[in-house]
């Protein structure tokens, strides 16, 4: 299993928290990016982004949290480490365009579910995608607590993976520490934050997911 670091709640300014999360063996860095329309928030602008991670040594799974994705990934696809741009499945958008799109842009197009979506809403996308992001929590804010019922999504994407011989990876974001890891056979990328970030030893609460 692959671990994926948000770097939305930390103790330390974020430069300081990316360099601490680039010297463990972390394989991503998960990158939560809300533009104060699909979810009521903002994290970083465009540009923070652009300069935050232009010299990443970490690939980057970047999870837009927007209702018109289509500027940010034309700005996040020129990050040489952006490997996964991530839309949500709730937007009111051409799904298929968009998840063709980011191909174009020569980046693997990932998928997001909050946690009150079904899988069956999903199902027409998943040939085409790389990435299934199932939210654990509601999106938008750090610290929150697994929704459990969500946990069972895993077990439902990986039969469909199996039964249709699709190859998209399966990721969960919300509330992944070292117990509810527990909670999550199955799954190919844990994304953790708080759990980390908000640690002073990174690599000791990596190891401990894994």
């Amino acid at each position: 299993m692959k671990i994926s670091v948000s770097i939305l709640k930390s103790k330390i300014p974020r430069d300081k928290c990316i360099e601490e999360v680039e010297k463990t063996d972390a394989e991503l860095i998960h990158v939560d990016f809300m533009d104060n329309t699909f979810v009521k928030r903002s994290t970083f602008t465009k540009q923070e982004v652009l300069e935050l991670f232009k010299d990443s040594k970490k690939d980057l799974d970047i999870h837009l949290m927007v209702n018109h994705p289509k500027e940010y990934i034309d700005a996040f696809c020129n990050l040489k480490a952006c490997k996964y741009l991530i839309i949500h499945s709730e937007i009111n958008h051409e799904i298929d365009e968009l998840i063709e799109y980011i191909h174009f842009k020569g980046k693997k197009a990932g998928i997001a579910i909050n946690p009150y979506t079904k899988v069956d809403s999903i199902k027409q996308y998943l040939e085409n995608v790389d990435y299934v992001l199932i939210m654990g929590v509601i999106p938008g804010y750090g610290g929150q607590e697994l929704i459990t019922s969500t946990t069972m999504k895993i077990d439902e994407l990986n039969r469909i993976r199996d039964d249709l011989d699709y190859h998209f990876e399966i990721s969960f974001d919300g509330g992944v520490n070292d117990e509810t890891i527990k909670l999550l056979d199955g799954l190919d990328i844990a994304v953790s934050g708080s759990y980390i970030c908000m640690s002073d030893n990174y690599q000791k609460k990596i190891n401990s997911l894994r």
